[in-house]
């Protein structure tokens, strides 16, 4: 006799170990971060739906595609916890899953208009160049520079009459990705050379990486405060010393132990910060 419950138990199997792939984290905070600069931007609700589920796909189809591509490298280093190299879901599906992921995401941004699809397709052009083989380079930075310089121009560039965001906006966006890729490949160094993959951060080693990054982060902080014209209001000086203040911190406990998963904390919450400064400025 057939149990009926096999199929949907499968299939719900199946979405889980997909999800579990598309670096859910960095998924969403990315996805929530276009909804609050699309918000700040004033982007009307209609056009705004439409540019954070297409930053949704762009995002699953970039998870999705470098788990992927790296679920050899990952298996051989016994990273089961990831469903593709834990045998969940394999390579080629996920990797289709990924390019029409990537295909809806491009279909979404059309009706935003030109100048919007083109930045969007720049940014999974740069990303997906960086799962492809860039990440293995001295400009492994470089596609995060690239996308988080262009994302804060994801949200002016869907108004009715698009523009590009503010020099110091993309200035911001630009340094949040340079630290994101920093401390991010921090945690999987040793993982990561054991399989060929010399990035920046592994020819700069762990410490120099995260003191980059928290550098990296007062500067796009510094941006954010005085790039607007005008003084700069209380609550953008708050912002400022909260993210100088954490990206301090990160750079002390960086120079008194090895860089851990305290380190990486430290820093992604200066990250979060400085991204909260760039929405409310």
């Amino acid at each position: 006799m057939t149990d009926a419950t096999a199929t949907p138990r499968a299939g719900a199997s199946l979405v889980r170990a997909l999800w579990g792939a598309t670096h859910p984290g960095p998924t969403l905070v990315v996805t929530v971060l276009s909804l609050a600069l699309g918000i700040a931007a004033g982007v009307e609700p209609g056009r705004l739906a439409l540019l954070v589920v297409a930053v949704f796909a762009g995002q699953v189809s970039v998870g999705l595609s470098n788990d992927a591509i790296d679920g050899a490298r990952d298996a051989a280093v016994g990273r089961t916890d990831k469903p593709i190299a834990g045998g969940a879901v394999t390579p080629e599906f996920a990797l289709a899953v990924a390019v029409a992921s990537v295909v809806l995401a491009l279909i979404l941004s059309a009706p935003l208009g030109p100048a919007l699809l083109a930045a969007h397709a720049i940014a999974l052009a740069s990303a997906w160049a960086y799962n492809a083989g860039l990440k293995s380079t001295p400009f492994s930075i470089a596609p995060f520079v690239l996308s988080f310089g262009l994302f804060p121009s994801f949200a002016t560039l869907s108004l009715p009459a698009p523009a590009l965001a503010a020099p110091w906006a993309s200035l911001a966006g630009a340094a949040l990705g340079a630290s994101v890729h920093l401390t991010n490949v921090v945690r999987d160094l040793d993982d990561d050379r054991r399989t060929g993959v010399r990035g920046l951060p592994h020819r700069l080693g762990a410490r120099a990486s995260v003191l980059v990054a928290a550098g990296g982060i007062v500067i796009g902080g510094l941006a954010v405060l005085v790039g607007p014209t005008g003084a700069p209001t209380p609550l953008g000086v708050a912002f400022f010393v909260a993210v100088a203040t954490a990206a301090a911190a990160t750079v002390v406990l960086a120079l008194r132990r090895p860089p851990g998963r305290a380190v990486f904390r430290m820093t992604m919450s200066a990250a979060l910060l400085l991204a909260a400064q760039l929405v409310l400025a």
